[in-house]
């Protein structure tokens, strides 16, 4: 059978290599905490500051990597942000107390930052536009894939190994390094940029401004992440509705796994469509999710709620960099890639920091925030539905 046209050297070899760093980062993720404060006695206050400091660190690094992206090259970024995660993950499997687990997962989400822009900005060249949509939702399928594969791999290795952390941690660095080896099959070639945009105003160095509409955009999007805190809170609110941490676990699986099934329909709907509105779709899902789990206390209920919520990111993540993609001059998408996701990124860990700190407001356990963020989303996806196509 024919592969299509859009489904690139490039798009198959980063989206392998995203399953499996993916897996390996969502076998390290969710027992994290368990490490830190259960293994190696570090307090409550220690999870948040390492999570906080590492979005950090891979927001700024976004921005700055998407810009060099553009000078220098992008598979050289990629494969170093792979390499680095893997690092990190060495770090975190070795680390006897908990600010080596701060050192190594800061390390990773450095590396996460260093890859993203320039490995998008790959998946989108030599793309036609129409097709952007089909190539960032495969990506982020394969991606999530990834994310159901790791979970599942951490509650098997736990079982057999009668819950010892450190084997599951070591597991974990295996995956992390045969994707920084496949990175190596990604080719970058000369980005030759079309006759319409050396019309366009340039940056001193040389590289095309972003257009007016692209950053029209990236604020909307940047100021709607304002309200879309760290899945770490979602899943202590589950914790504190009763849930074991298997049974976290498992909800967080089948989280990723509607996830990953949509990522890919979403796509090929925002090549068809008007992708505001597609990205609106998302947002609905997000208030369904969030105000849900902030109001019920059912087991059955939260279950539901999680599969909806699942279908936030995939309407809305890769939807999202194939939207910022179509805006963006050929010569310029790590930069515009780069700026989109340091300032999400950064709009995240505000989330993070306000979330945390409403979290015990009224009847606590994160009902307040849950409730807050949800509804705003909702307001956020019926005012992009109404724009449609003057967003593009």
């Amino acid at each position: 059978m024919n592969r299509p046209d859009w489904l690139s050297r490039n798009v198959s070899v980063l989206s392998a290599v995203s399953f499996l760093q993916d897996a390996a980062s969502e076998l390290l993720y969710p027992v994290l905490p368990v490490l830190l404060t259960s293994v190696l006695g570090a307090p409550a206050a220690v999870v948040g500051l390492t999570e906080g400091l590492a979005e950090g660190a891979a927001a700024v690094t976004k921005y700055a990597a998407g810009r060099w992206s553009d000078r220098i090259g992008r598979r050289p970024l990629v494969t170093a942000g792979y390499g680095l995660a893997a690092v990190g993950k060495l770090v975190i499997a070795l680390a006897g107390a908990w600010p080596v687990v701060l050192l190594g997962r800061v390390t990773d989400r450095l590396g996460k930052g260093m890859r993203g822009a320039p490995r998008d900005a790959l998946l989108a060249d030599g793309v036609e536009v129409v097709d952007l949509g089909r190539v960032f939702g495969f990506h982020r399928a394969m991606d999530t894939a990834g994310a159901v594969v790791g979970p599942l791999l951490g509650l098997a290795v736990l079982s057999w190994t009668n819950d010892n952390l450190r084997v599951a941690l070591w597991i974990a660095v295996v995956p992390a390094v045969l994707s920084v080896l496949l990175t190596l099959a990604v080719r970058e070639t000369s980005r030759a940029v079309p006759a319409a945009q050396h019309d366009q105003v340039a940056t001193p160095s040389g590289n095309p401004t972003l257009p007016k509409r692209y950053w029209q955009v990236v604020s909307v999007l940047g100021l709607i992440a304002i309200v879309n805190f760290p899945d770490a809170l979602v899943l202590l609110r589950v914790s504190q509705l009763g849930f074991s941490i298997t049974g976290v676990l498992a909800v967080y699986v089948l989280y990723n796994l509607v996830y990953g099934l949509l990522s890919y329909p979403a796509g090929v709907l925002a090549d068809r469509l008007p992708r505001a509105r597609i990205y609106a779709l998302g947002l609905a899902c997000f208030a369904v999710g969030y105000v849900g789990l902030g109001l019920v206390h059912s087991t059955g209920a939260v279950i539901a709620l999680m599969l909806a919520y699942g279908g936030f990111n995939a309407f809305t993540d890769g939807v999202g960099k194939a939207w910022i993609s179509s805006l963006a001059p050929a010569a310029a998408r790590g930069h515009a890639q780069g700026v989109f996701q340091g300032l999400s990124g950064g709009a995240v860990l505000a989330a993070g920091l306000w979330a945390g700190l409403a979290w015990n407001l009224g009847p606590g356990r994160g009902a307040v925030p849950l409730v807050a963020a949800g509804s705003v989303a909702g307001v956020a996806g019926v005012a992009l539905w109404t724009a449609g196509r003057h967003l593009g």
